[in-house]
């Protein structure tokens, strides 16, 4: 049972390019993530891959210390987020003396890796959500329903009776 943990802080990539890194290594086994971030076009990929390779390594240094064996292959992400950092404001000079603001976003991202028995014993068994009815139309709902058919069926004949206004000469 090995958690290891690893942060990164500040990155200069904006929290949504970053989290659509993040979701494609969620939840696999590291060496699969390592290997899509690899190939990932995405510019955040690369510091998340560090980052990955990061919380390896810290997951093998926790295993030292406790004298527990662990087998890197085994090692699951449990858990990565992106949080937003600080935000750099800037500004471009526009027409007729304006000013537009630029905002440099940054990111805090975190990652929790973990052997699948730590992931298994530290889950709360989840029970299942009851599905809901759909529910029938109301004895309510057939009346306005009726109404409305009667009403539709009535108006092109009180249309019919009205006078039509004739122009004058």
């Amino acid at each position: 049972m090995v958690e290891s943990i690893a942060k990164l802080k500040n990155i200069r990539v904006t929290p949504q390019k970053a989290r659509r890194v993040i979701d494609m290594v969620r939840g696999k086994h590291v060496e699969e993530a390592l290997a899509i971030l690899k190939f990932a076009p995405q510019g955040a990929s690369e510091p998340v891959f560090k980052l990955v390779a990061s919380a390896v390594a810290n997951a093998r240094v926790t295993a030292d210390k406790t004298n527990e064996a662990i087998n890197e292959s085994e090692l699951v992400i449990e858990k990565i987020f992106v949080d937003e950092g600080p935000t750099m404001k800037r500004f471009q000079p526009r027409a007729q003396g304006r000013a537009f603001q630029i905002l440099k976003r940054t990111s805090h991202i975190t990652v929790v890796l973990s052997t699948p028995e730590a992931k298994v014993s530290a889950e709360p068994v989840k029970k299942a959500a009851p599905k809901a009815a759909e529910k029938a139309p109301t004895a309510k709902a057939a009346p306005k329903a009726a109404d409305k058919a009667s009403t539709a069926k009535a108006a092109p004949k009180a249309a019919a009776k009205a006078p039509t206004a004739k122009a004058g000469k």
